[in-house]
């Protein structure tokens, strides 16, 4: 059983960014409690906001500590938990790359893919103000990063940046927010072939009310 000041909670909604860390919670294997709030009076409510003040999902608390941010829980997780192997030991070399592919897809691909999706891209003249540049050097760059003979970002081994930066590239398939190409396709179909992803899912959707 696990202690109260060992247990992760999780606070989350299944049509949302807590996708992400549900997945990445699967893919650790440690017990957690999912706290499920919804839009609005919920995730507002005083009680929620004392943990994150931004009134949005998804969060955790461990040990006491507050963590927020999809890119930074997948990171706290991996770093907590280093029996799952999520992330590269603090000596490997390939921890640069880890965080570099992890914090590219929070940065540069969420805010390219957020703007194009809002009609608000930074024009051709203002590209250097901006943190992606152009979306079309942003999605060439994430094309190239999951190209290649290797399974994952870094190789034959599966990380938390293949959690967040996956979950990126998922999304962007579904919504049609990223372009159709073939790494892409073929980067999510090696994802959605895992079994924490398959579990993630399973529990995230059985939480959606069924529509007429």
């Amino acid at each position: 059983m696990t202690s109260l000041a060992e247990e992760i909670v999780f606070y989350t909604h299944p049509q949302s960014r807590g996708r992400i860390v549900r997945w990445m919670l699967e893919e650790v294997g440690q017990p957690y409690r999912a706290e499920v709030r919804g839009y609005g009076e919920s995730m507002k409510s005083p009680e929620y906001l004392a943990i994150n003040p931004m009134g949005k999902v998804p969060a955790i608390v461990h040990r006491g500590t507050v963590v927020t941010e999809g890119a930074a829980i997948c990171s706290y997780l991996a770093d907590a938990f280093p029996a799952a192997r999520l992330a590269p030991a603090l000596d490997d070399p390939q921890r640069g790359s880890y965080f570099r592919w992890l914090f590219f897809a929070a940065g540069p691909v969420e805010a390219a893919v957020t703007a194009k999706a809002m009609g608000l891209l930074a024009p051709p003249e203002k590209a250097g103000m901006v943190g992606y540049g152009s979306f079309e050097q942003t999605v060439d760059t994430l094309e190239a990063a999951v190209s290649g003979a290797s399974p994952w970002l870094l190789g034959e081994h599966f990380t938390a940046a293949d959690v967040y930066v996956g979950s990126q590239v998922l999304w962007g398939l579904m919504f049609k927010t990223l372009p159709a190409r073939d790494a892409f396709s073929t980067y999510g179909q090696r994802l959605q072939a895992r079994e924490a992803w398959q579990r993630a899912a399973a529990l995230d959707d059985a939480l959606i009310p069924a529509r007429d």
